[in-house]
Order: C-alpha cells, then sequence, then structure tokens
C-alpha cells in the first residue's frame, strides 16, 4: 500500500471508529432519557392515585417510590454524564494514541 493509500485508509477508519463512538453514546443517552422521563410519568401518577383515592399526601409511602427509583436514576445519570468527569475524551484520545503507537513500535520490531 502506497502512503497516500494508508493515510485515506486510517481517515477512513477513524471516520467509523467516531461514528460508532457517537452512535453508541446516542443510545445511552436516549436509554436515560427514556428512563427519565418514564420516571416522571409513573410516579405522578402513583402519587396522583393515592391522593385521589384519600391518602395523605404528606406520607413516606407517598414518596417512597420516587425517592427510591430517583436514587436509581441518578445513579443511572452518574453512569452516563459522570464519566466525562474522570475518564473524558481528552483522556480517551490519548489513550487510543499510545496504545497505536505501542502496536506500531511492536509491529516495527518484528519486520
Amino acid at each position: 500500500m502506497e502512503n497516500r493509500d494508508l493515510e485515506q485508509y486510517n481517515k477512513s477508519y477513524q471516520k467509523e471508529d467516531a461514528y460508532l463512538r457517537a452512535e453508541k453514546r446516542v443510545k445511552e443517552l436516549k436509554g436515560f432519557y427514556w428512563h427519565a422521563f418514564w420516571y416522571g410519568v409513573v410516579n405522578i401518577f402513583i402519587i396522583g392515585m393515592i391522593v385521589f383515592n384519600g391518602g395523605s399526601f404528606w406520607n413516606f409511602g407517598t414518596f417512597a417510590t420516587p425517592i427510591f427509583w430517583g436514587i436509581g436514576l441518578g445513579i443511572h445519570a452518574l453512569c452516563i454524564f459522570g464519566k466525562n468527569l474522570v475518564l473524558g475524551k481528552s483522556w480517551e484520545d490519548r489513550k487510543i494514541r499510545e496504545y497505536m503507537e505501542k502496536d506500531g513500535r511492536e509491529s516495527r520490531k518484528y519486520q
């Protein structure tokens, strides 16, 4: 393969890799937003039914589901949005370059 062909191949690979990472991220975000949507809908319904049927609004039972489900939603949010706090895009790019360089050095060693 010529150098120009190799550069074109690398650009194509990088675009495909970026597309696959973006697609995965969009699916993760979509999953979280659906989770948050259903959290709101179901909990409004539950609280409404409790109050409508004569239950006390200021009771732990009224808010038990929103509290515990909210903890789960918070953990889901940390999984989706928190990973960029410590291991952000720049860290990921550095690691990818590091492993590619290491692989290139090892492959030249055996030629």
